[in-house]
């Protein structure tokens, strides 16, 4: 028994001893680690008394917000303000001066044609003339027989038929002369000299700009030919398509914001002035367009362009355009969350309205006060920081 105990007596210091050295090995003396720092919230930035001086702040609202239904178009011609020309006869091209491009005047020449048709009908004009004047004599002669009782009244009624008759082709002769294109003076010259001409002067109906020319010289040209338009350029037409489901904000006298890219995306204002009245049942579209005054002829025909329609007000949340700041494709403002503390938050926002203001869809509530004017430059501080 004593043994024993002598034994174990020995073996504690030892065992003591081994502990002491694998304590000291791993560490066992050292204090626990400290945990890392907390991470800073990036988001945040605490403004100085010198940035608080260039920022303006506001409370979050409800406010009338009238957006725009953005709609591409092109400009076309005034249908109003243009004629489309031909030659009224079959005949071949002798000479074509207008050019195309040129500005040109109510009856400036545009071509001169040669006609075998007109001709034809000169000189059935010319023989109309001839036969009425032959019947009035053989009225005025057999009046003077009725009254020396040489004739019967019968013969008389029968050369007043001859005469009526003569008159009325001559007046159809006439009548197709003007239709061939022959003016009223130009027929009444005919009639005094008699010198048949197969030639038609083809001249303008319009004054304006020859938007298009399909002729040459030696060309030989039909009736139903057109040779050329004729537009007065200082009104164009903007017309665009609108989806029928947005339908519901375009209406005529309605005001309308068009921006043509062609023209460093000059800006104009106008008013609609065409609705139509059914749906394109392939492109689910309404026909929309807008008058615009072209006095400096800047505005070209088949330009591209943007109608921007103004849709009826409503209420909703907004806050200013300028109030935002975009951070890749997310929109962002700061809220302030003490006098000098503010936060970077995300928000979802619609479409800048015309008043600047743009309706929150997520991310705010009433009465949070966000910066509206120096987001910029807080930005600026907090990405520094």
């Amino acid at each position: 028994m004593i043994h024993r105990t002598r034994s174990v007596r020995g073996f504690l210091p030892v065992v003591a001893l081994a502990l002491l050295v694998v304590c000291a090995l791993a560490g066992c003396s050292k204090a626990p680690p400290k945990p890392p720092p907390a991470a800073r919230d990036t988001s945040q930035i605490k403004a100085s008394a010198e940035l608080l001086k260039r920022l303006q702040v506001a409370e979050v609202r409800i406010a009338d917000i009238q957006e725009y239904v953005r709609v591409a178009g092109s400009v076309q011609v005034d249908e109003e303000r243009v004629v489309r020309i031909g030659s009224s006869v079959t005949g071949r091209i002798t000479d074509a001066p207008a050019a195309l491009g040129a500005e040109v005047r109510v009856g400036q020449l545009l071509a001169r044609l040669d006609s075998a048709e007109l001709a034809a009908a000169q000189r059935n004009f010319l023989k109309a003339g001839l036969d009425m004047e032959l019947a009035q004599r053989a009225v005025e002669r057999a009046k003077l027989l009725v009254s020396a009782d040489v004739i019967g009244s019968a013969e008389l009624q029968r050369r007043e038929n001859e005469l009526f008759s003569a008159e009325a082709e001559l007046r159809t002769t006439r009548g197709n002369l003007l239709l061939l294109g022959m003016s009223g003076e130009a027929i009444e010259r005919l009639e005094n000299t008699r010198a048949i001409s197969p030639v038609i002067a083809i001249s303008s109906k319009l004054a304006g700009t020859v938007i298009e020319r399909r002729v040459t010289v030696g060309q030989v040209v039909q009736p139903a030919d057109l040779l050329f338009t004729i537009a007065d350029l200082s009104q164009v037409w903007v017309v665009s398509e609108v989806p029928e489901e947005q339908a519901y904000a375009v209406r005529v006298g309605e005001p309308v914001e068009v921006e043509i890219p062609a023209l460093r995306d000059r800006r104009v204002s106008a008013r609609v002035t065409f609705v139509g009245n059914t749906v394109n049942p392939e492109t689910r579209t309404i026909t929309v367009r807008t008058t615009l005054a072209n006095a400096d002829r800047a505005i070209k025909p088949a330009m591209l362009a943007t109608m921007a329609i103004r849709e009826p007000a409503r209420p909703a949340l907004a806050v200013p355009a300028a109030a935002v700041v975009r951070e890749g494709t997310q929109e962002h403002v700061f809220v302030r969350l003490q006098p000098d503390l503010f936060q970077l938050r995300a928000v979802r926002l619609g479409p800048e309205s015309n008043n600047g203001l743009r309706p929150v869809l997520a991310g705010l509530k009433v009465g949070e006060s966000v910066v509206v004017e120096g987001s910029f430059h807080l930005n600026n501080e907090r990405a520094r920081q």
